[in-house]
């Protein structure tokens, strides 16, 4: 016979189950508890702001949402490029509405009026669940309330505001298996560990006119990401970008337009080392996420730094290396090792001032200093990991 717990006699470590029950089997298998569904849920609300990679990270929890919930609609709460990468393609999202510019939900300039406006227009859905995958909470979970679900969860610091059912926020933790752990808490178990896109016709044949006919392998190397820390050094993407031309690839560098002249500066290193200016170039800015999306799709192998055209590149089925600090890789790293590879920075200290590097956020300050945490990844090894998934990248797509 099953056990039944009464949480308000067990602690919790910080959780928030609203007076839910459970059994003694709770957990087993899973993420964290899985809680019971909520009755009469036809729409829901998911609060996940921030870049790509956040959305790829959300993407699993959602999918897990709309198993549970088949006949609910899902509303992400999120930003412009989750709109724009999400509109018109198949997957849980039904819609995405954009945040306003509100503190800790969306950074900008701040307006009041644009802030309650689109509550008030949120308020009228009438959500029946609001799910908030947005940090620890203080900024997030007060925003989310203000929507007057009739159910909420979600992750909570000591200071954020109560939602109906919290678990703790620690940083330390994979953010797409907290994400499918909140969702456990609305009883949707996990269907999917990572995300998937699916890539349109239109952006596959737009993709395709980027490619070299004489250099059938393709890698694409994306050099940026949003913290300098955790960008590896351009001159070890270009020594891997020019062994991959040497070895016969087509060689591409991606990113955004913050990413261009780094993506250029790879790319004249690298044909300083190869001396070949055909096969190494640089298609970064130019491309729309959809286009983006197909072109890591035809790829055999992507690598880059901890970043959201990793994170991209994953979700659309292609193999990836990927450059780590430990701690990054804790957060955000692939799951698998058959057709992903990551190589870790164990560096601990700021070389310059020694301080702490592992604690992050409210925990300590960061210090001044910006130096590469990865420096100490070589391109050699990075290299041979590209070598070996490139080989069977061709053999999993039958080239």
């Amino acid at each position: 016979m099953e056990q039944e717990i009464d949480v308000d006699q067990v602690s919790t470590g910080g959780a928030d189950f609203g007076g839910e029950r459970l059994d003694a089997t709770a957990g087993q298998g899973l993420i964290g508890p899985l809680l019971g569904r909520f009755d009469g849920v036809k729409k829901i609300a998911v609060l996940r702001g921030g870049g790509l990679g956040d959305l790829m990270f959300a993407v699993p929890a959602m999918q897990s949402l709309a198993a549970a919930y088949p006949e609910a609609t899902i509303t992400l709460l999120g930003a412009p490029l989750h709109a724009a990468l999400l509109g018109g393609r198949p997957g849980p999202v039904d819609r995405v509405e954009v945040l306003p510019f509100a503190e800790g939900v969306r950074p900008g300039p701040e307006d009041p009026a644009a802030v309650e406006e689109f509550l008030a227009r949120m308020r009228e859905e009438r959500f029946d669940l609001a799910v908030q995958l947005h940090g620890g909470g203080r900024f997030s979970n007060p925003f989310l309330l203000q929507l007057e679900a009739r159910h909420t969860v979600g992750t909570r610091t000591e200071d954020a505001a109560a939602l109906e059912r919290t678990i703790p926020y620690l940083y330390y933790q994979h953010e797409v298996l907290r994400a499918l752990e909140v969702v456990g808490l609305a009883g949707a178990a996990p269907v999917a560990l990572q995300p998937q896109l699916t890539v349109l016709p239109e952006e596959e044949t737009a993709a395709a006119g980027l490619l070299d006919a004489g250099r059938p392998s393709l890698v694409t190397i994306h050099p940026g990401a949003s913290d300098q820390r955790r960008q590896w050094p351009p001159s070890y993407f270009a020594q891997v970008a020019a062994w991959a031309a040497q070895d016969g690839c087509q060689v591409l560098l991606v990113g955004g337009s913050e990413d261009v002249d780094l993506a250029d500066n790879v790319v004249a290193q690298a044909q300083e080392l190869m001396h070949d200016a055909g096969s190494i170039r640089s298609v970064a800015g130019r491309l729309g996420l959809g286009e983006l999306a197909a072109l890591l799709r035809a790829s055999d192998v992507m690598l880059g730094n901890d970043s959201g055209p990793r994170h991209l590149a994953q979700a659309v089925g292609t193999p990836t290396v990927g450059i780590y600090w430990a701690g990054n890789l804790i957060m955000a790293g692939a799951l698998g090792r058959t057709v992903h590879r990551v190589h870790m920075s164990w560096m601990t200290h700021c070389p310059v001032c020694g301080s702490d590097v592992t604690q992050v956020g409210w925990t300590a300050e960061r210090c001044e200093h910006e130096f590469p945490l990865t420096e100490q990844i070589r391109p050699e090894d990075v290299y041979s990991d590209v070598r070996q998934l490139r080989a069977t990248s061709l053999l999993l797509r039958g080239k």
